[in-house]
């Protein structure tokens, strides 16, 4: 249940504009929604600041619709995440408002907030254009929770001017996320050239000694720069959600 929402019913019972039992019936699924196939998560908005995030991958597109509509139903913006186009157009078939982001393969219900101007950057890097669909989820992500979010792609340290070139922008930003597959360098060298968090992000783009990211997680993890934490392969979401708490 949206925080927001909950506080109203307490005014309204305080107010005697709600009555006991309308107020029952209202919180009896607190703190979630059994499906059947899954137990929805309604009250983690309340506790955490964000609301249960679907993992799309291995869900059927009914399941993905079920869940959404079920997490959605206070108004919440709400996201599905590691949808194919196959399954995105058989959900927006059931759920006909939702909006699927071909590049993140992420699908939206309900409209995102606007930024809030109180709040930092966060600034999206990508090494590679390969490393954009990483990318654009910790974008939506961190978009989702009401940040500011700037994102500067293809700036992989085969050709380091194009990061320099971009070095006043980057300062702007009160956390980076820096996605990178291959040999995974740039949150290094970005975590020796800035003096903002840096959120590692490894991705599994990269040819066979690049075991699908591996190579790239291991260097981030050995970085000898200063303040770079590391998230798990691909984990664009994690990165983004991470970075909206700092």
């Amino acid at each position: 249940m949206d925080p927001t929402r909950l506080r109203a019913l307490l005014e309204g019972i305080q107010q005697g504009k709600t009555t006991l039992e309308d107020a029952m019936r209202e919180l009896r699924d607190l703190p979630f929604r059994s499906l059947g196939f899954a137990h929805a998560d309604i009250h983690r908005h309340m506790r955490t600041g964000f609301p249960e995030v679907v993992f799309g991958s291995g869900k059927t597109a009914a399941q993905i619709a079920t869940l959404l509509r079920e997490l959605g139903r206070d108004g919440v913006p709400v996201m599905a995440t590691r949808v194919s186009p196959e399954v995105a157009g058989q959900v927006i078939a059931i759920l006909p408002e939702a909006r699927y982001l071909e590049v993140p393969r992420i699908l939206l219900l309900g409209t995102p907030p606007a930024p809030d101007p109180e709040r930092g950057v966060v600034g999206i890097l990508s090494a590679g254009t390969s490393d954009i669909p990483v990318a654009e989820e910790a974008a939506v992500t961190a978009e989702m929770d009401g940040n500011q979010v700037m994102r500067i792609f293809d700036v992989g340290v085969s050709g380091l001017h194009r990061l320099l070139a971009h070095r006043q922008r980057i300062e702007e930003a009160e956390v980076l996320v820096v996605v990178a597959g291959m040999d995974g360098v740039l949150p290094t060298v970005v975590g020796g050239l800035f003096s903002r968090p840096v959120i590692a992000v490894p991705t599994s783009i990269g040819y066979g000694a690049s075991f699908g990211g591996v190579s790239a997680l291991l260097t981030m993890l050995n970085s000898c720069a200063t303040g770079v934490a590391v998230v798990n392969i691909d984990n664009g979401f994690g990165a983004g959600r991470l970075a909206s708490m700092l």
